[in-house]
This record gives C-alpha cells, sequence and structure tokens, in this order.
C-alpha cells in the first residue's frame, strides 16, 4: 500500500452524523475544545479558519526522563527511527509524501515529551492521520536502520555538545543538580550509553510509550472539532491501547542538604562566567500560584535592559556584560531557578560571584518596583492575545503543558493567576527558592580566571 492524497471528510456527511455523536466534545472557549476516544487517547482541536491551513501534532507522555537507567538517549533515537519504515510506508517516504503534499513536517524530544508535527493545507489532514496512525503501531525497525540512525545521533551530540564548551558545562551542572532524578540525564544521552542502543532497545521503548492511551493529538488550524472527531475516529480510533502501560512514576529528589560547586575548566572557552541553579517547584495543576510567583521574580531579576541584575550590575557597576535569570515552570517534577553573571574582562569569577549574591540579596531586601511588575504583567497580557494569532505556538503550549500533568483548564487559567499575583508572593516565592543547600554553582573557565 502507498498513500495517496485523501480529503477530508465531506460536509455532507458531517451534516448528516448524528447529534449525539459529538455530544462528549467539551468546548472550553471559542477557540479551543478536547474530547478523548474509547482507546485513551486525548484530542485537543485549536480553531483558527483565517488561513486554509492545519498543523497536525502528536504528543507522547514519554520523554528522556521516562528511559529506563543504561539506555540514554533512546527517546530521542527513536525519535529519528520513527522516520524509517512502516508496513504501509517505505524509509523516508513519510516526509517526502508530507513534502510533496506543500507541507513541511519534524519532530523533537524533551524531558517529558516526544513530539511528531506536520503542518499541511487543510483538505491534507486526513492523510497526516493516515500516516501517523500507521507509525504510531506498524513501525518495522531493522538492525541496518539502527546502524545508520545511532551514527546520525552520535554525530548530532558531536556537533551541539561535544564541540561547545557551554553545553558540556551544562550538562554536568544538571546532573550535579539532579542527584536522583533522571533530569540529571542528558536528553540526547551520554554517549558512552549511546554508542551501545540496540535494535531491543529502540523496540522496548516504543512497545511501551507509542500507544494511543499515552498520546495526546492536538490540531490547530482551519477545522472544526466536528470534522476532527470524526477523523480521529476513524484513523486513530481502532488502534489499540497498551493494557499494561506504567504508571508515569519517575525517582524523585531527595533532600537537598548541601550546596554544590563545579568549576568546569575548556581552553575553548571565550567568555568565561558564573552560572547559580535552584532547585524550584514547577506548575502544578490546580496550584500554579507558586510558580506565577516565580516567573514573574525572574523576569523582574533578569529579564531586560530594566531587570534588576542589569540594572545593578551592567549599569551601576559596570562589572557584567550581562547578567540574567530565568525559570522553566512547566515540568512534570520539579525543576530550577537559574542566574547567571558574565562578567567584564579584569573581574574574576570569585568577584563576579560575589557582585551577584549581593545583588540577589539587595533584591530581596528591596521592594519591587511596582511599575515595572505592571509593564511585565501588560507585556505578557499582549503576548497572550498576539499568541492566538499562531496556531503551531499555541498548539506547542498546550502539548508541553497536557503532557507536564497540567489540564486545559490551568491553561486558559495562567494569564489570570500571573495577573493577580501580589509582590509580597513573589518574594515569598524567591525566599523559599533561593536556598544555598539546594543550589549548584558553577564556573565555566578558559583556566585561567580560577586563580585570579
Amino acid at each position: 500500500m502507498r498513500f495517496g492524497l485523501r480529503l477530508a471528510v465531506p460536509a455532507l456527511a458531517l451534516l448528516s452524523a448524528p447529534l449525539a455523536a459529538f455530544a462528549d466534545i467539551t468546548r472550553w472557549d471559542d477557540q479551543t475544545s478536547t474530547f478523548a476516544l474509547d482507546n485513551g487517547m486525548e484530542v485537543v482541536v485549536i480553531e483558527d479558519h483565517r488561513a486554509p491551513v492545519v498543523v497536525h501534532m502528536m504528543w507522547y507522555r514519554a520523554g528522556s526522563a521516562d528511559e529506563k537507567p543504561g539506555v540514554s538517549g533512546v527517546s530521542h533515537f527513536l525519535e529519528h527511527l520513527l522516520f524509517k519504515a512502516t508496513d504501509n510506508l517505505q524509509s523516508g517516504e513519510f516526509s517526502k509524501t508530507v513534502a510533496a503534499n506543500g507541507g513541511s513536517d519534524n519532530a523533537f524530544t524533551s524531558y517529558d515529551y516526544t513530539a511528531y508535527f506536520q503542518r499541511v493545507a487543510s483538505d491534507r489532514l486526513e492523510l497526516m492521520m493516515t500516516m501517523e496512525a500507521d507509525r504510531m503501531v506498524n513501525l518495522r525497525l531493522s538492525e541496518a536502520d539502527i546502524l545508520t540512525e545511532r551514527e546520525v545521533i552520535i554525530e548530532e551530540r558531536n556537533q551541539r555538545t561535544e564541540n561547545d564548551p557551554g553545553a558540556l558545562f551544562g550538562e554536568q551542572a544538571n546532573a550535579a543538580m539532579f542527584l536522583n532524578h533522571r533530569y540529571g540525564v542528558p536528553i540526547i544521552g551520554w554517549r558512552h550509553e549511546m554508542v551501545t542502543l540496540s535494535l531491543q532497545d529502540a523496540q522496548d521503548y516504543y512497545d511501551q510509550f507509542y500507544a494511543p492511551n499515552n498520546a495526546i493529538l492536538i490540531v490547530a488550524g482551519d477545522v472544526t472539532p466536528e470534522d476532527v472527531k470524526t477523523l480521529a475516529e476513524q484513523h486513530y480510533g481502532p488502534l489499540p491501547a497498551n493494557p499494561d502501560l506504567p504508571e508515569r512514576a519517575r525517582p524523585q529528589e531527595p533532600p537537598h542538604n548541601a550546596a554544590r560547586r563545579l568549576v568546569f575548566e575548556d581552553p575553548r572557552v571565550a567568555q568565561p562566567y558564573v552560572s547559580r541553579a535552584y532547585l524550584a517547584p514547577e506548575r502544578d495543576s490546580g496550584d500554579q500560584k507558586t510558580a506565577a510567583a516565580l516567573m514573574l521574580g525572574a523576569q523582574l531579576l533578569g529579564d531586560g535592559q530594566t531587570a534588576f541584575m542589569t540594572q545593578k550590575l551592567q549599569f551601576e557597576d559596570k562589572s557584567s556584560v550581562f547578567a540574567t535569570a530565568y525559570y522553566r515552570g512547566t515540568s512534570l517534577d520539579d525543576t530550577r531557578f537559574t542566574v547567571i553573571n558574565v562578567p567584564v574582562p579584569g573581574v574574576s569569577l570569585s568577584e563576579a560571584e560575589a557582585n551577584m549574591d549581593r545583588v540577589l540579596l539587595e533584591f530581596l531586601e528591596t521592594p519591587i518596583d511596582l511599575a515595572h511588575l505592571e509593564r511585565i504583567k501588560r507585556n505578557l497580557r499582549a503576548q497572550d492575545i498576539y499568541a492566538k494569532d499562531n496556531v503551531q505556538g499555541l498548539a506547542n503550549r498546550y502539548g508541553r503543558a497536557l503532557t507536564s500533568g497540567l489540564t486545559v483548564k490551568d491553561i486558559l487559567e495562567w494569564p489570570d493567576i500571573v495577573e493577580s499575583v501580589t509582590e509580597d508572593e513573589i518574594k515569598v516565592a524567591l525566599r523559599d527558592v533561593l536556598q544555598g543547600r539546594t543550589s549548584v554553582t558553577g564556573w565555566l573557565t578558559s583556566g585561567a580566571e580560577v586563580t585570579q
């Protein structure tokens, strides 16, 4: 069998469908709807009828943090292998078919998810579902596939990690932060384990996690939820659920009772800097207030020219080239709050660290500039409005959140929660997180700065 172009279900067929068939569609607002298939697949539809284009995304609740010990990188490896042969497609034919129909496709892996997407004309949606359903259950791997694609991912690691001192430093700092959790293992994998990844490793991961009851389908663009439900039931509905899908539970962190430090030396480093990451809570379903406060705190501290660290270290002290803070709250388990200080030439890393500590303490003891906080909130409100014009960006937002344990209700409530955060709540959240015992401080250096 080869896939040719299949047009979407005709409108007359949809009009004749019983209304009861669509009774279980939940409409959250004028753009977002959800429903579930009998096999456990969740479906999100985001409507935007301004252009005849659709984004079709399949998200699996499986990322690098769900790997078994000893096979790091297998989730990313399998992402590559999913473009190989199936029962109905030759190796590489999936992407060729998308391109032949005027579309584009790709995939990506993170700690908490793996996602596959296509952007095509809306009348090609059924074709995308046909092919995506096929590779969810019909992947046919060979030893030749393993040998060739394993070399590809090793070369990807060479280019993105081995050739970048900052990336190597980040790996080591991350491993020092997470004592027991799989977030301490790089998504791409440790090289010594990547070189031994086998056909059986990939097949085991595929058999365990690639099933409709572990997947979230997101369709965004020129579609209706009724159209999507009809097509999804036709193409994804017959796929069997995995009755042995395990509960999603990872090894959790023990109490962090001691600060950790590392110095990463590499003669290729052109710009030394200091970074410190603190263990921090993630956005939790039904309890997002702390995460919202930490996000706003990071922006007040280190986002842009008016941020506190920038003003103090770059403009007043003139001791830094760059200073920032950031927090990524969309995570299934505990995440990090990070601050970075890049000193000007002549300022040692020990001085840069001391300056950073001084400014952090000063921020905690200084009343927040409420006008600055309001500008940040206003900018976030504007971003939320503009985001509705980018269906692929919206699909990504929903996919990352839903695979990280949040709900559609949480996603829709997030802007109002951010708006409601007070100055006191930001200070309390930061004081709770900025604790030395939960931190990892790292120096990235060429070696000369260590003795200064």
